[in-house]
């Protein structure tokens, strides 16, 4: 399909990853020693693993839907569905296990931002009674 967003153009990398094409190869390669492309038993995926990692990151980056990422990409919605869950997860930041002896960390303020635990509101023991 012509006119279509690869990562055959650095360009487009770059805009939609906020990488270097360098720091998006190595990204590319850590996906791969992360099982990002294994080799298994039914079909495969018809689009590499460079052109899948895109329309995540523009998913991610934007605030495009899936349905407008289709015509940009070349892509069904479903496949598109299917490749945000499934490089999802890979792409996610994970908590670091080291950190540098002068590095800063702040814990308590943080902590409470993003906190999203669900209180049940009818349960009046653990939640105070609202009328709003």
């Amino acid at each position: 399909m012509t006119g279509v967003i690869t990562a055959s153009e650095p360009s487009w990398t770059t805009l939609f990853t906020g990488r270097s094409p360098r720091q998006f190869g190595k990204l590319i390669t850590a996906l791969r020693g992360e099982g990002a492309d294994p080799v298994r038993k039914g079909r495969s995926w018809s689009l590499p693993p460079e052109d899948r990692v895109l329309p995540v990151a523009a998913y991610w980056r934007t605030n495009l839907t899936l349905r407008q990422l289709v015509p940009l990409f070349g892509i069904s919605k479903s496949a598109a569905d299917r490749i945000v869950t499934h490089l999802g997860p890979l792409l996610a930041i994970r908590a670091r296990k080291r950190f540098r002896k002068d590095a800063v960390l702040i814990v308590g303020a943080i902590l409470v931002a993003v906190d999203a635990t669900l209180v049940s509101t009818r349960d009046h023991a653990v939640a105070e009674q609202s009328k709003n």
